[in-house]
């Protein structure tokens, strides 16, 4: 796995693989005048994949995309921000088919071979007198090098773009993924208000894309956590089209390995990116459990470390106040001996078997003042671990979601 690991180039540009085009337009949907509709294309018939929210309340953009996604063919995928879709009864299913048929119409194609996603305000019906003329705008827009505007165009509270695109070898041809991302707040696995669009020129087998899509989004989607909230409008859709002509991609091929890899190379540089642009966020923290009796119960307890608000508050400032991570630890689901934890800052403890380690805390503050740190936690009890990417709560995550 080292070996076709070291094969995969990784830049941080949106450059769209052969076979795509993208575009991103002003609907009118962000009062700013932003860019807030976006249209990713395949010039050819596509393998789909996709993973969705596990919120009970789900948007029209996620229950449609569910029930087509079963067709394993897709061809385009229509986004709009500003909006989420989501608790508008039947009319939302109807405006959502609605976005998917123009679309279709408009660039030749089924409706079914159309997928939509939406982000934004929950409750509020979609202004289709704006979002069809969007619509229109980007299909005329479509181009091989409108990636970076449709990046653009998916963003909500997010502060930067989020994009990324990795070059490997298949059967000796340099085959591209690319990605796009939003993400800032309401972020939590499983997973948060995040959409994300990959985009290859692979020739995958349908069922092999959706576990590798699968696996991946268990290892980077789903180990972000910026507020604890779930969405209901979360959204991850892979497209490979197999422009780059080499033979069919599946496990047991000796470039699966390298293709998987990619993937996974791929989604987490987008997660990391997510936890970076929380809202409000002025750090980076990963949390890293191990020694818990399983894997689950590690999980149990990153995640109530890094869904804490006493916990992320504290990380504002640089005192590294460790009793509120134990804190958070005691009243974990997961099983925790006071006595046996151990919990160090970039490697430097901070706690020895439940204690203060007697590590000078000018050291310790300097690693809390960092942008990204990394909490090593370790409970003594078994084999299990897990991670978790989160970051700091400041008041300017109050400031964001009071507003209007």
């Amino acid at each position: 796995m080292m070996r076709n690991k070291a094969k995969i180039i990784i830049c941080e540009t949106f450059r769209l693989p052969p076979g795509f085009r993208a575009a991103g337009v002003a609907a009118g949907l962000k009062k700013s005048g932003r860019k807030d509709l976006a249209l990713f294309i395949s010039d050819l018939p596509a393998a789909i994949a996709g993973v969705f929210t596990t919120n009970q309340v789900q948007a029209a953009p996620v229950k449609l995309d569910r029930r087509r996604l079963a067709g394993g063919v897709g061809r385009a995928i229509v986004v709009n921000s500003g909006n989420a879709n989501a608790c508008n009864g039947p009319r939302g299913l109807c405006d959502a088919d609605r976005m998917t048929a123009l679309t279709a119409e408009l660039l030749g194609l089924t409706k079914l071979q159309v997928f939509v996603c939406s982000t934004g305000r929950i409750g509020l019906p979609l202004p289709m007198d704006m979002i069809e003329p969007g619509i229109r705008q980007a299909v005329a827009a479509l181009a091989p090098r409108g990636g970076r505007d449709a990046a653009t165009a998916i963003m909500t509270t997010d502060t930067r773009i989020k994009h990324a695109t990795v070059t490997f070898p298949v059967n000796g041809r340099t085959v591209t993924l690319a990605g796009c991302a939003k993400g800032s707040g309401m972020i939590e696995p499983k997973m948060g208000t995040m959409l994300a669009f990959l985009l290859t020129d692979a020739n995958v087998d349908r069922p092999s894309l959706q576990t590798c899509l699968a696996a991946a989004a268990d290892d980077s989607f789903n180990r972000v956590s910026v507020d604890g909230d779930r969405s209901t409008n979360d959204t991850v859709l892979m497209l490979a089209n197999g422009a780059a002509g080499h033979a069919l991609l599946r496990p047991g091929h000796a470039d699966w390995p390298v293709f998987d890899a990619a993937v996974r190379q791929l989604t987490l540089n987008l997660a990391l990116k997510m936890a970076r642009d929380g809202e409000g966020a002025t750090k980076l923290v990963t949390v890293r459990v191990c020694g818990a009796r399983n894997d689950a119960e590690a999980d149990l307890a990153a995640r109530a470390v890094a869904n804490s608000l006493l916990v992320k508050t504290s990380w504002v400032g640089d005192y590294p106040n460790w009793g509120r991570i134990m804190d958070a630890l005691g009243y974990s689901p997961a099983k925790v001996v006071e006595e046996r934890v151990d919990i160090g800052y970039d490697g430097l403890p901070a706690v020895r078997g439940g204690v203060r380690a007697g590590t000078e805390l000018a050291r310790l503050k300097r690693i809390q003042r960092q942008k990204a740190f990394t909490l090593a936690i370790n409970l003594n009890l078994g084999p299990g671990a897990a991670v978790v990417y989160t970051c700091d709560c400041t008041e300017e995550y109050v400031r964001i979601n009071y507003a209007e």
